[in-house]
């Protein structure tokens, strides 16, 4: 894999770049602060004690009755816990510029952090590699990755993981134990979720999990549970099995690099380790 990200051979992807209001229309302030707190659930005396503001001047500013300084909408922000994206939707909607930096993946400015990424994928061959955004669509891959996501891809347009594990017909036949990963996966888009706040494409895939899982057959859960959960693969080389580990980067006020994440796959027997040797020493695409 060459030292830059290849777009090319991603599974024939094409870039999807995320704009700065893709968290849905920005509104105006007094609407999204009623909507970030109801959805984190907080009263206005919660937030204004939380922001050593008082619960007079929230309720000033969720009528608009006053209008916040900037400083005044990043102490909302921050009582919030608002992700950097909807930060700067905050502020927009305020009449102020975005607090954080936005960059194409492709710019010269995340050069190097694509240098980095390029890196930790190649580093992980033979094993499967993943790139997402926040939505995730899968942004980049290595060959053993797109091999296993080959036979759930339909034709054209950048794959989308949760689509594939929840639009696809021949899903239950590649994963072994589909309930198992589409409640996982549940989970950790249900928290997303909750972290963005009102985001309408999360939203539109937790209702994409929710009805997948409604579709399963019912079965009591299990009283004891495993300490690992692998994901398990019908292939023509056997049953595979990989553990998954998800890398999320935090050193950046890019919010393009923070709403990134990099899943890695690991090999949990000797079978599964053969398998994805075999696949990397294929010729190449």
């Amino acid at each position: 894999m060459d030292k830059r990200l290849d777009h090319t051979n991603a599974l024939s992807m094409s870039v999807h770049p995320i704009s700065a209001d893709d968290s849905g229309e920005t509104g105006s302030f007094a609407a999204l602060l009623r909507r970030f707190r109801s959805a984190r659930r907080m009263s206005q005396m919660d937030l204004a004690l939380e922001c050593d503001v008082s619960a007079r001047h929230v309720s000033f500013l969720e009528s608009g009755r006053a209008q916040p300084s900037r400083e005044m909408v990043l102490q909302l922000a921050s009582g919030l816990v608002l992700p950097r994206s909807a930060r700067n939707l905050l502020l927009q909607s305020a009449g102020f510029v975005p607090a954080f930096p936005r960059s194409p993946l492709e710019s010269d400015a995340l050069g190097p952090f694509r240098d980095v990424l390029a890196e930790m994928i190649a580093r992980h061959s033979p094993y499967p590699a993943l790139l997402c955004d926040r939505h995730w669509n899968v942004r980049d891959a290595n060959r053993t990755a797109r091999a296993l996501l080959a036979p759930l891809q339909g034709p054209g347009g950048a794959p989308n993981v949760v689509r594939l594990l929840t639009g696809n017909p021949q899903v239950s036949d590649l994963i072994a134990n589909l309930p198992e990963v589409l409640d996982d996966m549940l989970g950790r888009i249900q928290l997303e979720a909750l972290e963005a706040v009102g985001d309408p494409v999360l939203d539109d895939l937790l209702r994409s999990l929710e009805a997948a899982c409604a579709r399963l057959p019912h079965k009591s859960p299990s009283p004891v549970r495993r300490p690992l959960s692998p994901l398990l693969l019908n292939s023509p080389a056997g049953p595979l099995s990989f553990l998954s580990t998800i890398a999320h980067f935090g050193t950046s006020e890019d919010v393009t690099v923070r709403d990134l994440r990099l899943e890695l796959l690991f090999p949990t027997d000797a079978r599964t380790r053969e398998a994805m040797a075999a696949i990397a020493a294929e010729p190449g695409d």
